[in-house]
């Protein structure tokens, strides 16, 4: 069935940098250090990143070093130390060391982002393709703020509250490169044969349609033709794809969130269609707690001769291919593991970034932040007085602020946008809005649909993100991000629908003044 890869063929690459942060994460933490006879590697060290090098990626340091500044050590005693780290566990591709006080208002001192810009400038790359391990929040923060992937490494300084909002974590320095090297080995797949007519499905809202858009690219790139089954929910979303040929659209009685009764007439018309569509193979994209079984029976019903799922459920001869992977991945990526392992990888001339058809114009001078306050399910929404405070906030600070909403989100925006925002809730369509938030310094949204807008049209998200599912796995994909409420509430991984904490605490509780910095640290001025 699959051929092997052609002579020229290199398999997709999600990384090409990793970037460590160096006290408490490669040596041992001694306060200010300035002799290198303290320097002590952290227990493996050297072994894990001999993995790294050998997968072919490149390692830099990223530090703050505010002792300089505050005349604890001088820059002799620096190299010095940095030298014997080099000694012990390099060489190091690039070193990177903030010598700033907290109160310099520097450009490099994590959590802001521009000693990984500067590492990604430095080794040819950019931000999207590095990795940045570190032991406490600001190394998270400057990672997101970057558009780096960020893994966290605690230690007994790590608070609770900083491994809760960290976008992945794992227990030591093997265990960091377990996770990047997983996370690469699952999209990486030599080409299989080009097929004739494909079908996509995944019946979900416009969000999960959108970071599914690598994987269905993947599978366009290996296919004469792309037909996508998707939900009345994410059809909007589904027509802003490349790739996409044809849409059947069916509101699946088991996804949807407002199901109807399973009626054998619709059932049947779906089966025909896709029939009739000669469709020959199908690729059903699920989230986790969803289940492909049903309407591959469907599928197999239609004629459809090669099915391709993730499953943990037993799927009989249901599916052809049963593909398996570990919680926790980015949608983005569990979606490209389950096209590469069904023979549809992304081609090396493409990226796994989010992207979307040509947009048409937003219309707006340029120089604006836009806020979308709504969401498609109330406990990932802000509070709208919590919201309009941070509109009036960012307007105070001197921004230009856009206010957006759905149709049924006219009185919500107007609210919001009060006397100093420019409200266009309800008068746009997805493309448009597409547009508009293409056309913003930055997005400021929790998590639903625009905040994967803004990651296909690469545009910084502040992701005000409630705690009820992982924001590892949800979070804007390859856009520079920060992550603001309070992610260790007690609503946190419950995946409810509506807050069950009395008040929305982990986002009522978001200061608007936090909100300003946010949009400052992502690049916005």
């Amino acid at each position: 069935m699959f051929t092997s890869p052609s002579p020229g063929h290199s398999p997709l690459v999600l990384f090409d940098v990793v970037l460590f942060d160096r006290d408490g994460t490669l040596v041992v933490d001694v306060p200010y250090n300035g002799d290198p006879d303290q320097v002590r590697p952290v227990a493996g060290a050297r072994a894990a990143l001999d993995r790294l090098r050998a997968a072919g990626l490149k390692l830099g340091v990223v530090t703050n070093q505010s002792g300089l500044a505050r005349g604890l050590f001088t820059a002799a005693d620096l190299a010095r130390v940095n030298a014997r780290v080099d000694e012990l566990l390099g060489p190091f591709d690039t070193w990177q060391a903030c010598v700033h006080g907290p109160g310099d208002g520097c450009r490099c001192r994590k959590p802001a982002p521009g000693m990984i810009l500067d590492a990604a400038r430095a080794l040819g790359t950019t931000p999207e393709r590095c990795v940045v391990v570190g032991d406490i929040g600001s190394d998270m923060i400057a990672a997101g703020a970057a558009g780096a992937a960020g893994i966290l490494v605690p230690t007994e300084v790590t608070r609770a509250e900083e491994v809760a909002a960290a976008p992945a974590v794992a227990g030591d320095l093997g265990g960091a490169v377990d996770v990047i090297l997983r996370r690469q080995r699952l999209v990486a797949s030599p080409a299989g044969v080009r097929r004739r007519t494909v079908l996509v499905a995944r019946p979900d809202s416009a969000g999960d349609v959108l970071v599914t858009g690598p994987a269905i690219r993947a599978v366009a790139a290996g296919a004469e033709r792309v037909v996508m089954l998707c939900g009345p929910r994410g059809r909007a979303a589904a027509e802003l794809l490349p790739g996409v040929d044809e849409l059947i659209e069916w509101r699946v009685p088991w996804i949807d969130p407002e199901p109807s009764a399973v009626d054998r007439s619709t059932v049947d018309l779906v089966r025909d269609r896709v029939a009739a569509a000669g469709v020959e193979e199908a690729v059903i994209f699920t989230s986790f707690h969803q289940s492909p079984l049903p309407l591959a029976l469907v599928l197999r019903m239609a004629g459809v001769g090669r099915i391709s799922a993730i499953s943990d459920d037993y799927p009989g001869s249901l599916l052809d291919v049963r593909h398996r992977v570990p919680l926790g991945l980015p949608e983005t990526e569990r979606a490209l593991s389950l096209a590469a392992a069904a023979g549809f990888p992304l081609p090396p001339d493409d990226g796994p970034t989010l992207r979307l058809r040509e947009l048409p114009p937003a219309g707006l001078p340029l120089g604006y932040v836009v806020v979308h306050p709504g969401s498609s399910v109330p406990a990932r929404a802000c509070p709208p007085q919590r919201c309009a405070e941070i509109v009036t906030a960012l307007a105070d600070a001197g921004h230009r602020v856009v206010v957006t909403g759905g149709p049924d989100e006219r009185s919500l925006s107007g609210r919001v946008a009060g006397s100093v925002g420019v409200d266009l809730g309800g008068q746009t369509s997805l493309g448009e809005l597409a547009a508009i938030i293409a056309g913003a310094g930055c997005l400021v949204v929790g998590n639903t649909g625009p905040a994967h807008l803004a990651a296909a049209v690469g545009t910084p998200v502040v992701s005000l993100f409630a705690p009820t599912v992982s924001f590892g796995q949800w979070g804007p994909y390859r856009v520079p991000w920060v992550r603001l409420g309070e992610a260790a509430a007690p609503c946190r991984h419950t995946r409810a629908s509506t807050c069950p904490i009395p008040g929305h605490p982990c986002l009522a509780s978001v200061d608007p003044h936090a909100v300003v910095e946010a949009v400052r640290l992502v690049g916005v001025r």
